[in-house]
């Protein structure tokens, strides 16, 4: 299944097991305070109560009296501890415990012989204690009053050294919240007690809501008010000295007048009837560490024939609103929908219906998600009990008394990758494959082998090339925040700011900013880089230069990229790259650097400079290893061996595959302009000739999908004899040679055909700057003159330029091209002409 719930703990098996073995090892203890004492027919009391934000589970069971037990579970430890019990049969609604373990708050109702909730004291139903348990001494009470009251300790971020004063939120059923004020001091050695437990100042947080909910984890809380007309979302963020700001006011697009009173991560409620969670609305927030808000909201069931949820993306602006077919339906299913969350993702899950998978750092376009239906497995895998998402992933089964961390299941994803043969299901798995990867280097190798065999399976957009900025995105995002919004993380690309915070609050507001802001989009893109290329490789062919400092300081980024390549990669690899300068590849490679540099640099602020242009190196290495990557996967599945680079011999299955696979990582790189490993276009352009027939070879040649680079040029000449096939190959390459590399090549090959370019070059040459000077009319013949007067003449006027002036010569060093040299060739070429 695509969700893997990892228990962290359970109440059968790391608290219930502890109890047996203390009732076996003495009998119950009735005292106040005293030890558990539990029967065998009252093990199904046992219940999870709270889970406070350093982890640890309050939970509660009762012995054969009805006494009621509290105690703890250390998550760190793994240990229990035994917390207070209460003589009385009581009901517990919610308990809380200080970060110290000293003071204890629970709130409880009376329960009658019929099973009926009745009134502790005259005009009261439920009683809000405080109970002092380092040692068990007082018991303070705090609240007795006709209505529900939940309770919950702040914690402080840092548990560094006992606090003076501890904050304990009051939440009431009449629709208010209130904060307590508690100070303790220590008497006798280790015993903590309430400093004045006559007078505990309280404050109002807030009022008149119908919701709230508690984030434990970064001690926030989220209520919506409805003072007015429009339902609005509030949020208050508590400090660790328990100071707390209303962080932001947010208007919601929906209806809770008339819903009731919902409380939400609270601890573990079983007044509401959970057996009939359809009828009731489903509103949840979720935040991550990246700067996330979003709101899922699922109204009322209206019926079962369909199902509609909406999401608030409130760190991007806008919402979305989703309506799920469910078809007919037995009456008696009455599964609420769950919201789970999955950090970088969020679960919309029915049982037994569907799991939609969302990602919510980038939610912009709708193939970023998956939507599995009944017809998948994964949605009976899941638990059909209710589960309540807490803080980050963990996720609590309340009814079963577990408590899971929620993982993306990478092996069942990888698979679903095989067999899916949706493009928008491959795009949605290939991102939460690389966004949850725990094992980054594992998932690019299963990803890249499934790539190698399924080039061409996607129609709507390209796999390379989604694969390689999506790999490139996630490896280095990590680095700093606001990555998200200055980096590419897909190929296709279809409220009052809060206060001044740090942390949480203000990636938060950096993600609003950007919604409002960012005209145009600061995503970075290659077209900076394209046109300066282009312009460095017209002034290259054109002889004008820039200056030394410039073109320095672009090898030298070409070379640091390329170290950092090679310090990443310590194993020897089978394809013939990184073995020659390539230097437009290289130029490419440096320029990126130097205006990706630029660009964090602009927009990055409060980066060290060395942090960014290390970041960079990384970040276009990664680029350049993903692509070496794919290579090296599918030379060594086909067994190639460096030696295919020699010529005069067919090409094989292996190969052809090879060699359409680099076409297409070809095509990918193009499209967004970016850097090939030196080497590639050679690799790619012998292949080539091994694998096209000549005239479609000549196609890839003048369309620009192969490259005659300077040393596979070099290579076809000196592996190909001259048979006929082959000099037309040699003959159709050498003319489509930039001259100055042609000029080199043609001396290469021991031909006719290249001493005729050579001679024609050469006259060229000396033409070039030629001034016509007055001569006799008398010629006087050469040595091995022949009998045709304007080859004569010819001749004679070479062979002055040629001693005249030497400088002229195209082939400086080189002294076997002379007149007679041409005189031969002019001859030969004649002759061919008039069929002699």
């Amino acid at each position: 299944m695509a969700l893997r719930l990892v228990s962290d703990f359970d109440l059968r098996k790391d608290v219930l097991p502890r109890l047996r073995s203390q009732r076996a090892a003495s009998a119950p203890a009735g005292a106040r305070g005293g030890g558990p004492g539990v029967l065998e027919n009252n093990y199904e009391s046992l219940r999870i109560l709270n889970v406070e934000r350093n982890g640890n589970i309050i939970y509660t069971y009762k012995d054969d009296k009805g006494n009621v037990f509290f105690g703890l579970y250390d998550c760190r430890t793994r240990q229990n501890e035994h917390l207070y019990t209460f003589e009385k049969d009581l009901h517990v609604v919610s308990c809380s415990v200080n970060s110290e373990r000293t003071l204890l708050a629970a709130s409880l109702v009376h329960f009658t012989k019929e099973g009926r909730k009745n009134e502790l004291q005259p005009g009261s139903k439920c009683l809000t204690l405080l109970v002092e348990i380092h040692p068990v001494n007082n018991v303070k009470v705090l609240k007795a009053v006709d209505s529900y009251i939940w309770v919950q300790f702040l914690y402080p971020h840092v548990e560094s050294r006992p606090l003076a004063e501890n904050h304990l939120l009051l939440i009431s059923e009449e629709k208010y919240i209130e904060k307590f004020h508690i100070q303790v001091i220590q008497e006798d050695g280790n015993r903590v007690v309430l400093k004045d437990s006559g007078h505990l100042p309280r404050e109002r947080v807030a009022e008149d809501f119908v919701w709230a909910q508690w984030d434990m984890s970064e001690q926030r809380l989220y209520y919506i008010d409805l003072k007015i007309s429009r339902s609005v979302l509030k949020c208050i963020q508590f400090s660790a000295d328990g100071k707390f700001n209303l962080m932001f006011e947010a208007p919601l697009d929906i209806t809770l007048s008339d819903s009731g009173f919902k409380l939400v991560n609270f601890g573990c409620d079983d007044l509401q009837d959970q057996k009939n969670l359809s009828k009731h609305l489903t509103l949840c927030v979720f935040t991550n560490h990246t700067g996330t808000l979003c709101v899922c909201y699922s109204p009322k069931f209206a019926s079962w024939e369909k199902i509609t949820y909406s999401v608030f993306y409130f760190h991007k602006g806008h919402s979305k609103t989703f309506t799920a077919a469910l078809g007919s339906v037995d009456s008696h299913v009455t599964k609420g929908l769950t919201f789970l969350n999955l950090e970088y993702y969020m679960a919309v899950y029915l049982p037994g219906h569907f799991f939609h998978l969302l990602n919510i750092q980038h939610p912009d376009l709708i193939c970023h998600s998956l939507f599995l239906t009944g017809n998948n497995e994964v949605v009976d895998m899941l638990p059909h009990s209710p589960l309540q998402s807490l803080s980050g992933s963990l996720v609590l089964d309340w009814c079963s008394g577990k408590l899971y961390r929620a993982v993306l299941n990478q092996s069942y994803l990888l698979q679903f990758l095989w067999n899916t043969q949706l493009d928008c299901e491959k795009m949605a798995v290939l991102h939460c494959v690389l966004s949850c990867g725990r094992d980054p280097q594992f998932l690019e190798a299963k990803l890249i082998q499934w790539i190698s065999e399924n080039v061409s399976a996607c129609h709507s957009f390209d796999l390379i090339q989604e694969f390689i900025i999506a790999s490139s995105y996630w490896s280095i995002y990590p680095e700093t925040s606001n990555m998200d919004k200055l980096l590419p993380y897909s190929s296709v690309f279809a409220w009052d700011t809060v206060h001044s915070f740090k942390g949480y609050w203000e990636k938060l507001n950096s993600n609003l900013e950007y919604v409002k802001y960012s005209k145009p989009r600061l995503l970075y893109d290659n077209s900076m880089v394209q046109k300066e290329w282009h312009s460095l490789i017209s002034e290259e062919k054109t002889g004008r230069r820039r200056s030394m400092a410039y073109m320095r300081n672009i090898r030298e980024n070409a070379m640091k990229v390329i170290s950092n390549l090679e310090a990443r990669n310590l194993e020897p690899r089978l394809t013939p790259l990184f073995q020659e300068e390539d230097n437009h590849q290289r130029l490419l490679m440096g320029l990126m650097v130097s205006e990706l540099k630029d660009h964090l640099l602009r927009h990055l602020q409060g980066v060290e400079k060395k942090k960014i242009e290390q970041m960079v190196l990384d970040y276009v290495s990664k680029l350049l290893d993903l692509i070496c990557q794919i290579l090296e996967t599918s030379w060594r599945k086909h067994h190639l061996h460096p030696q295919l680079l020699h010529c005069g011999r067919r090409a094989s299955a292996a190969e052809f595959t090879v060699f359409h696979l680099m076409t297409r990582i070809l095509e990918a790189t193009r499209t967004l302009f970016l850097p090939l490993p030196p080497g590639f276009h050679t690799l790619h352009t012998m292949l080539g000739v091994h694998c096209l027939p000549l005239h479609n070879l000549l196609h890839y040649f003048d369309n620009g999908v192969l490259l005659l680079t300077e040393t596979a040029v070099t290579r076809l000449m000196k592996d190909l004899d001259n048979s006929e096939k082959n000099e037309k190959l040699k003959f159709s390459i050498i003319v489509r040679l930039p001259p100055l590399i042609g000029q080199k090549i043609c001396r290469l090959w021991d031909h006719p055909m290249s001493s005729n370019i050579i001679s024609r070059n050469h006259v060229r040459a000396l033409l070039l700057n030629y001034k016509k000077q007055p001569r006799s009319s008398m010629i006087d013949k050469l040595p091995g003159s022949v009998e045709f007067l304007p080859l004569n003449y010819f001749i004679e006027i070479l062979a002055d330029i040629e001693s005249s002036n030497r400088a002229l010569l195209a082939f400086e060093g080189h002294d076997n091209v002379d007149a007679k040299f041409v005189e031969e060739a002019a001859l030969k070429h004649t002759t061919m002409l008039l069929g002699l």
